[in-house]
């Protein structure tokens, strides 16, 4: 039996989808909202129609292991805890960028098929348990696509609450009003990856821009905590005029959102693309403080951004958090996040 054929038993019916014509499945897992008639598939590969129902991924992971939650980035999401992330196959995206594609570009690459030997069939229970050993106080979907997933995510994130255990994800953001509102009970963090403001980007990856900047506005509405990464690329989204329209956007949605900016390195289709030097890092990070955001952060580059690894209290400036690359090394804050010199209350996720 070959990979692909595992894969597609490794499968439950789905819950994000509506009935459509002559056996059709509307699917509404992310904004793609694919039609899949009978025998198809979504543009994510991994959710297909059989015999007039979507099947959608369960029951296995591609890789899971223990991370810092700074890694994932979030910064004012129970800082210097550990996290089990877990990830499976496919992707609604194919960026030319990628720096997960031997997960998120699995049965669309040939090159990324290696990744279907290296699947592990599991269970939420066992992944909880997995978590509580290693003393991890998250759970997170990432690595490919998490909405993709999103019933598998919510299977696991409801025996983590379960466990007093906080739950994640780290996304593209390409998400539907459904799939937010069904994820909501389960879900506490959500970092969304805004990788342009220019529509022809998000065509060139697969998308539409307006579906991504809708997300981060509702998930807020939603009470999610929203953390959002924009990988700055040389020659791609780096130019002043963009790094403006980036940050003049989420701060008419909060100057509270934390942003961070992050290096590229050259990876995949477009190895090509010189890395990101840390003065673009330090010039995008200006430019999100001039625009009013209280938490820019500078990531990838640990020792050479300065202080934009560390938190500080946008009331009276003390350090709150300070960082090198995924360690905290000092945590101010009081047990109820706030600074201890003023007592701004800062936002976030803090116990």
């Amino acid at each position: 039996m070959n990979d692909k054929v595992i894969l597609d038993r490794l499968t439950k019916i789905g819950e994000l989808s509506s009935p459509e014509a002559e056996g059709a499945v509307r699917c509404t897992a992310c904004a793609h909202r694919c039609l899949i008639r009978p025998g198809k598939r979504g543009i994510c590969g991994v959710r297909f129609n059989e015999d007039g129902q979507l099947r959608v991924p369960w029951g296995y992971v591609a890789g899971a292991q223990l991370d810092p939650i700074e890694k994932k980035p979030f910064n004012h999401f129970l800082p210097g805890s550990q996290v089990l992330t877990f990830g499976m196959l496919g992707c609604n995206f194919h960026c030319s960028f990628c720096q997960n594609w031997m997960c998120s570009q699995a049965l669309r690459d040939p090159q990324a098929d290696d990744a279907l030997s290296q699947i592990t069939r599991t269970s939420p229970t066992e992944l909880v348990k997995l978590a509580l050993r290693n003393g991890a106080a998250a759970l997170a979907s990432s690595y490919n696509e998490p909405l993709i997933s999103a019933e598998w995510a919510a299977g696991i994130f409801k025996e983590a609450k379960q466990a007093n255990l906080k739950t994640a994800f780290v996304s593209n953001g390409y998400a539907t009003p459904e799939v937010l509102h069904y994820l909501q009970p389960w879900l506490d963090g959500y970092k969304i990856d805004l990788k342009s403001m220019q529509e022809k980007r998000y065509r060139e990856m697969g998308g539409v821009l307006q579906h991504v900047l809708d997300s981060i506005r509702l998930a807020r509405e939603l009470g999610l905590w929203v953390e959002v990464v924009t990988l700055v690329i040389p020659g791609f989204n780096d130019s002043l005029e963009e790094l403006w329209d980036l940050s003049r956007f989420l701060a008419s949605i909060s100057v509270d959102i934390p942003w961070h900016v992050t290096a590229y390195h050259p990876d995949y289709q477009m190895d090509d693309a010189p890395a990101t030097p840390a003065a673009t890092l330090q010039k995008a990070a200006e430019i999100g403080e001039e625009a009013g955001l209280h938490y820019v952060y500078a990531g990838n580059l640990p020792g050479r951004v300065g202080s934009l690894e560390d938190t500080h209290c946008p009331g009276c400036g003390n350090l709150l958090l300070h960082r090198h690359g995924y360690q905290v090394l000092e945590n101010n804050l009081t047990e109820d996040g706030t600074c201890p010199k003023c007592g701004l209350v800062i936002p976030g996720v803090w116990k």
